[in-house]
């Protein structure tokens, strides 16, 4: 058994996340500000043994004996993240310093969530880790972008400096059961709009490109990449190479949900990528990983938890 501290464990992928290491029988540290999270997350989590909650923000110093940790926190869509813009780039950067700082004192092993928007506006398709991205460092999007390259630097000079075991995985658009209502990204919006009948909201004409990933899948290759061999640093993408255009998965929705829902266009928002999709060929080859649950499977299980949401018959109201 592992003594593992997970950041921004209630959020959406942090409570897929708590949820498989203690099936996996290790004690798991949940910590979360709940600026994103949610208790509903987490709250059938609550009353297992192995299971603790703290409520702490990252930017702020923690002290703890852990010998793993996942660094998950921060807002990761547009909405939420540039809410506070500041604050967001605080949580990439001092929070990775923070964790980083914790994994020094206690030896841990640390692993951290970073994202596909480190490559920007690609003009290399799909991505492979070795691109170095076309990012606008003063945009809207600027203070999540930059600041997970800033985090990822963090890492590496960690890595060189004082021997860290790291381990960096760039994730790209993962969907599921627990995503926010509100969060402003494509699968949950598409899903409530639907759900409620009100037009379906595409930005540009919809030929902009997304590749989905069920959170299922992702969870397990953030677990076999902890898991991979020390010299394993990453980055690593982790994502499903199945390319959608943004109509394409608006129509999927309005089929499986049944909805009379009508498309409406509106402009493209500032520096939103035209193409997105990683190339796995390292996590194939390393990890043994790649995705397994096709597009319709995986919205068939985040639509029925988005209609039990709306119902109010998830726990927690």
């Amino acid at each position: 058994m592992k003594r593992i501290l997970v950041t921004g464990g209630a959020g959406f992928l942090g409570s897929h996340l708590c949820e498989r290491l203690l099936d996996d029988g290790h004690e798991v540290i949940c910590v979360d500000n709940f600026f994103t999270g949610n208790k509903r997350n987490i709250i059938h989590l609550l009353d297992k043994p192995f299971f603790e909650l703290v409520r702490h923000d990252v930017t702020f110093p923690l002290y703890l004996e852990i010998d793993e940790i996942y660094n998950l926190a921060c807002p990761a869509s547009p909405v939420h993240y540039q809410f506070d813009p500041v604050q967001t780039t605080k949580t990439s950067v001092h929070g990775a310093i923070n964790m980083l700082g914790l994994a020094k004192r206690t030896k841990a092993k640390i692993f951290q969530a970073s994202t596909s928007e480190v490559y920007g506006d690609p003009e290399v398709h799909p991505q492979p880790e070795s691109y170095w991205g076309k990012v606008n460092p003063i945009g809207i999007r600027s203070c999540y972008d930059e600041g997970k390259r800033c985090a990822e630097t963090l890492f590496f000079d960690y890595y060189r400096q004082h021997e860290l075991r790291i381990k960096v995985a760039r994730i790209f658009n993962t969907y599921g059961p627990r995503m926010h209502p509100d969060d402003g990204r494509v699968v949950s919006n598409f899903i409530v709009q639907a759900l409620k009948g009100e037009d379906i909201t595409i930005y540009g004409q919809g030929q902009q490109t997304r590749s989905f990933c069920y959170v299922d899948d992702l969870v397990d290759g953030f677990v076999r990449l902890m898991d991979s061999r020390e010299e394993l640093t990453g980055p690593v993408n982790l994502g499903n190479p199945s390319e959608f255009t943004i109509r394409q998965l608006a129509e999927q929705v309005i089929e499986l949900t049944g909805s009379r829902s009508k498309l409406v266009y509106k402009p493209l928002p500032q520096d939103d990528p035209k193409q997105r999709q990683p190339d796995i060929n390292l996590a194939k080859k390393e990890l043994g990983w790649r995705p397994t649950v096709p597009l319709d499977q995986g919205l068939v299980k985040t639509i029925a938890y988005f209609d039990a949401l709306l119902a109010g018959d998830l726990p927690g109201g």
